[in-house]
């Protein structure tokens, strides 16, 4: 908790550009899938030790808030792959340090533009199930 408490304090703190945005994004999107991962293990458990339960958080998993976070925690995954491999090709090829902007700017897009067929199909998905509602190019 300490750590989440740090990256929005000094998130708020500093008024840096894209840099800071990705810096805060990153630790965000780290915090939110590593958040995941224990629920996940948590959950999981269930089927062993107490199965019944099991069924009720796989019921409460369809209710539309967990949707809407399946949806960011895609975002977070996609992003946080992304600009790891951002941080990862400027530390190996320090010229690119003098892209810097550039660089963030890039990974911002290039999620964005992975993010959207994967919004698409879980969105879709959410509607059918809620509303009945069929998108198009969805079965």
């Amino acid at each position: 908790m300490s750590t989440l408490v740090l990256t929005v304090r000094e998130a708020l703190r500093y008024k840096g550009r894209e840099g800071q945005l990705a810096w805060a994004g990153h630790r965000l999107a780290g915090l939110g899938t590593l958040l995941f991962f224990v629920i996940h293990i948590a959950d999981t458990a269930l089927v062993t030790f107490k199965p019944e339960w099991y069924g009720v958080a796989i019921a409460i998993y369809k209710l539309p808030l967990f949707q809407v976070g399946e949806m960011l925690l895609m975002l977070a995954v996609i992003y946080h792959g992304v600009n790891g491999l951002r941080i990862i090709l400027m530390d190996s090829i320090p010229t690119l340090w003098k892209k810097q902007r550039e660089m963030t700017l890039g990974a911002f897009a290039l999620t964005a533009v992975l993010y959207i067929p994967a919004l698409y199909v879980m969105a879709g998905d959410a509607l059918k199930q809620l509303y009945n509602v069929h998108l198009p190019g969805m079965g």
